[in-house]
C-alpha cells in the first residue's frame, strides 16, 4: 500500500513537471510570436522583404549583392531598407574575412559562424598575431619546463592560471602542432615508462626538440617559421578552395609583396 501511494505520488509530480514545462514553452512561443510580429509591424514592405531574406541566412548572413539577387528590390530600395534596419536594431553589418570589402549583414538576434569571422584566431576581422604569439610562448615554455606534455596537461594549465580566457582543446591542437611544424617540438607517443609514466601508453605527448629546451631550442628557424603561414595554427583548414586560402590572407601577401 505504501509502495502504491509512493508511485501514485511520483506520478502525480511528474505530470505537474509536464504541464509545467508544457506552460513554459506555450509562453515562450506565444512571446517570440509576439516579437516577430511587433518586428514587422515596425518595417514597411521593402524593409520586411529585405529582413526576412536576411534573417533567413541566421548566422552566416548575406552579401548586398545577394540580397539584390533574392529580392529583386531595386538597389536604391535595398540600400535604404537595410539603413533603416540597422537604425532599429534589426539587423547588423558583420566583417566577413573571405572579402573584408564587400558588405555583409546579419540578424541582430544570431552571432557570426566561425566561417565568417575565422573563429578565435581572429579579432574584429584580423588576425590576432598577439593571442597566437602569448598562446605559443605559454604551450612552449610549459613543455620545456616539464620535459613531457600533452594537450590536456597544457589546457588544464592555462585555465588553472588564468592566462586566457576560453582557450579550447581544438586551439591548444593546433598550436602544438604548428610548434611540431615550426621545429621547436616534437610529437610522440607514450611508451608509460620514465619520462613518460604519468601518461597511458600509446597517449600523443610533446617534448621539446633541443635537449637544453626552450632556451636554447630557439636557435633554429624551422622549414616554416619564414612565412606567415608558419605562425598561422588555423594552416590545415587553408586550401585554395577553403573560406582560409592565400587568396585572401592579408599576411600571405604582404608576405609575397616584401
Amino acid at each position: 500500500m505504501v509502495g502504491s501511494n509512493s508511485s501514485n505520488e511520483f506520478d502525480r509530480n511528474t505530470n505537474m513537471v509536464v504541464m509545467e514545462l508544457k506552460d513554459i514553452c506555450q509562453l515562450m512561443n506565444k512571446q517570440k510570436l509576439e516579437r516577430l510580429a511587433s518586428n514587422s509591424d515596425n518595417m514597411n514592405d521593402a524593409e520586411r522583404i529585405v529582413y526576412n531574406v536576411i534573417h533567413s541566412k541566421q548566422n552566416m548572413g548575406i552579401w548586398m549583392a545577394d540580397i539584390k539577387r533574392e529580392t529583386t528590390l531595386p538597389k536604391s530600395m535595398i540600400k535604404k531598407s537595410i539603413k533603416m534596419l540597422q537604425t532599429k536594431g534589426e539587423i547588423k553589418e558583420v566583417v566577413n574575412i573571405k572579402n573584408k570589402s564587400k558588405k555583409h549583414y546579419m540578424a541582430a538576434g544570431f552571432e557570426p559562424a566561425d566561417e565568417i569571422t575565422g573563429g578565435s584566431w581572429y579579432s574584429e576581422g584580423k588576425l590576432d598575431q598577439e593571442y597566437i604569439f602569448s598562446l605559443r610562448q605559454v604551450c612552449l615554455n610549459y613543455v620545456s619546463r616539464n620535459v613531457v606534455a600533452n594537450r590536456d596537461g597544457i589546457l588544464e594549465f592555462i585555465n588553472q592560471g588564468g592566462y586566457f580566457s576560453g582557450t579550447t582543446t581544438q586551439e591548444i591542437d593546433q598550436i602544438l602542432g604548428n610548434l611540431v611544424l615550426d621545429d621547436k617540438i616534437i610529437e610522440v607517443k607514450s611508451t608509460g615508462y620514465g619520462d613518460y609514466e604519468k601518461f597511458p601508453v600509446g597517449r600523443i605527448c610533446y617534448r621539446c626538440k633541443s635537449k637544453g629546451g626552450v632556451n636554447n631550442g630557439e636557435g633554429k628557424i624551422g622549414a616554416m617559421a619564414s612565412i606567415p603561414c608558419g605562425v598561422c595554427p588555423r594552416i590545415n583548414l587553408c586550401s585554395p578552395d577553403s573560406f582560409i586560402s592565400p587568396q585572401t590572407c592579408e599576411l600571405y601577401q604582404k608576405w609575397l609583396d616584401f
